[in-house]
């Protein structure tokens, strides 16, 4: 049974964005990795246009610690140049300019990212994040700023389909909405935990795929059109497996720099810049 969540946006939020869920990858339990922190100024400056709320406190003063996992394009992936970049680099680079801060890019697994914004490690998480219920005990969640949507990948002559899923063997990055929701009971719409494989990532879980070990990849949509891309033998089952909308995580009870995010992202959706960045990587078809 396919599981289908339709989340609106408030029409004064809606984008044109599709793609979703990285709702992420496994745990490692540590918010550091190999490639060090990176500020903003190389995604385009750092200058500020606004002076910090005076209410606002960050983990490191004068800067916005942006937890993510680098492995999820075009939302968050690594330069040929070895800086950020991507559809959540640009938005957090944008909002921490308005609050007058820099920001700087915590690299690590997908799950680690959501516990160092839960526990204060970082400012903020923001990784194709999707809104869910299980998230909100440890993290506040910013407006809606995209809609995600995600699919499922398989290899060209496969016999599966959306309506046969459970009878397959499923992969998904650990610790995202598609992990979740797939590996529920029947009862709740999934397919049950012995039906789904989490990964690391979406790339390994590709690569199990396309070594037989796997019938099919859940992932959200962008990130699935760029690996069908790079790997012959792959397509997309036609239709939606899930649509969900993105946010961005804060710690939660930090209403303060709830607040001043919220209005800073409010202005860069009025103003366009928010649809600017996402035209820049998702271009209209």
């Amino acid at each position: 049974m396919k599981k289908i969540l339709a989340l609106t946006m408030a029409a004064a939020m809606s984008l044109s964005l599709v793609a979703c869920g990285n709702g992420g990858s496994g745990s490692k339990g540590n918010t550091s990795t190999a490639n060090p922190p990176v500020v903003s100024g190389s995604q385009g400056g750092s200058s500020a246009d606004a002076s910090t709320p005076a209410s606002v406190t960050t983990v490191e003063a004068g800067k916005l610690h942006m937890a993510t996992n680098a492995a999820f394009p075009p939302y968050e992936m690594l330069a040929d140049d070895g800086t950020f970049e991507g559809i959540d680099i640009e938005i957090a680079s944008e909002i921490a300019k308005k609050l007058g801060l820099e920001l700087v890019v915590d690299d690590q697994d997908f799950t680690a990212a959501i516990t160092a914004a839960g526990n204060g490690q970082s400012d903020i998480v923001m990784a194709g994040l999707t809104v869910s219920e299980e998230r909100k005990e440890t993290l506040d969640f910013t407006d809606t700023y995209a809609t995600g949507i995600q699919v499922v990948i398989v290899k060209e002559g496969s016999d599966v389909t959306m309506d046969n899923l459970g009878e397959k063997m499923i992969g998904t990055q650990k610790g995202t909405t598609g992990y979740q929701y797939a590996s529920d009971t029947p009862e709740n719409g999934g397919y049950g935990e012995d039906h789904v494989i989490g990964y690391d990532n979406g790339a390994i879980a590709v690569e199990a795929l396309k070594g037989g070990q796997i019938d099919c990849v859940i992932i959200d949509n962008e990130p699935a059109k760029a690996y069908v891309a790079a790997n012959e033998g792959l397509t997309l089952l036609e239709g939606n497996w899930v649509v969900e909308d993105y946010a961005i995580g804060i710690k939660k009870g930090n209403t303060q720099l709830l607040n001043a995010i919220n209005d800073a992202l409010k202005e860069l959706i009025a103003d366009g810049t928010v649809q600017d960045i996402v035209n820049k990587y998702i271009p209209a078809e």
